[in-house]
């Protein structure tokens, strides 16, 4: 089994910027689990407002148990960050890692 990279991006609403990036550095802590290679967020160039969460998971199994074992500060974050984010400019992609024959 290859790697799963899972993204999701928005945008946040600008006067909200400030607060975003401290929920996103404690986040950035507590986001820990096993098979989980990195959790990052990046800023698109240029675009203050638009950012890109980026999880790197070890093989489709760590994926599919990632969200199995709750973590009721990270769901608190979670739940301050919808506030932050525009309606409907999120979106979610899968990767599936493909290896050659």
């Amino acid at each position: 089994m290859g790697k799963v990279i899972f993204t999701v991006k928005y945008d946040i609403y600008p006067e909200k910027r400030d607060e975003y990036l401290n929920i996103v550095k404690e986040m950035k802590n507590l986001v820990k689990a096993e098979g989980l290679e990195s959790y990052c967020v990046y800023q698109l160039r240029n675009k203050p407002e638009k950012f890109e969460e980026v999880y790197v998971f070890e093989n489709e199994q760590a994926y599919d148990d990632f969200d199995d074992k709750p973590d009721e500060r990270l769901e608190l974050l979670m739940g301050k960050l919808t506030n932050l984010i525009k309606e409907q400019t999120t979106e979610y992609s899968t990767l599936l890692e493909i290896h050659g024959n």
